[in-house]
């Protein structure tokens, strides 16, 4: 019997997941939190998403994906590569893509879901803030979900709450869910693993400080 009231987020302690964890708490009677731990640079972000779980009382699950750090390599999950601070010319994802990292994710929130006999699954990848991940594609969620379906005999859904809005809407979405102090002050987006604000100089800190500012300049103008 499926728990149609029920949802498993990916959470990762960062923005984009912690607004969707805030989403599916206003939609749904019960959601469970599901994050990994593939030994990631930025490792404070599990803390990160266990705090958010605790103040927000939602069941937080965290599993062991070691073995992608193993197979692939690359700015997020060694200490010793640099992130690329542009995307490169070439058109290939910068070495911050983690190779099959959502498609890993989503398969085991599925496995998770279905024990539990929940047909949601919440991400928060979103194509228009494309910094040239191929798994953030919407052609590609759907490709999974149908994977899914098929591998499993299962119905399930994933739900991506973010996919056509830009960083300015979705600072918008979280502070109208309540949650806009929560997001900024203790997710973890930096890829230099620094919480809040984060260091300012990294591509996801540049792109959310321009998303906030934009937000922030449009709250200011309407309230005045």
């Amino acid at each position: 019997m499926k728990n149609m009231d029920e949802a498993v987020v990916i959470l990762s302690g960062g923005q984009d997941s912690t607004t969707c964890l805030l989403w599916a708490k206003k939609k749904y009677k019960k959601v469970f939190a599901v994050s990994f731990d593939y030994n990631q640079r930025h490792i404070k972000e599990l803390e990160c998403a266990k705090e958010i779980c605790d103040e927000l009382g939602v069941e937080h699950r965290i599993l062991d994906m070691e073995l992608l750090n193993q197979l692939a390599p690359n700015s997020l999950t060694r200490t010793d590569i640099e992130v690329d601070e542009d995307a490169p010319e070439d058109g290939t994802p910068p070495n911050s893509f983690v190779d099959g990292r959502n498609m890993v994710f989503i398969l085991f929130a599925a496995i998770f879901a279905k024990q539990k006999g929940i047909s949601d699954i919440i991400t928060g990848v979103s194509q228009s803030d494309f910094s040239g991940y191929p798994d953030c594609r919407d052609v590609f969620i759907k490709s999974m979900n149908v994977t899914l379906n098929l591998a499993m005999d299962y119905e399930f859904n994933i739900i991506t709450p973010l996919m056509w809005i830009d960083k300015e809407a979705t600072w918008a979405l979280a502070d109208s869910l309540g949650g806009f102090e929560l997001v900024r002050e203790k997710t973890l987006t930096c890829y230099n693993g620094i919480k809040g604000d984060g260091c300012g100089n990294c591509p996801a800190c540049k792109l959310r400080k321009r998303g906030l500012e934009a937000y922030l300049e449009k709250k200011t103008s309407v309230h005045n």
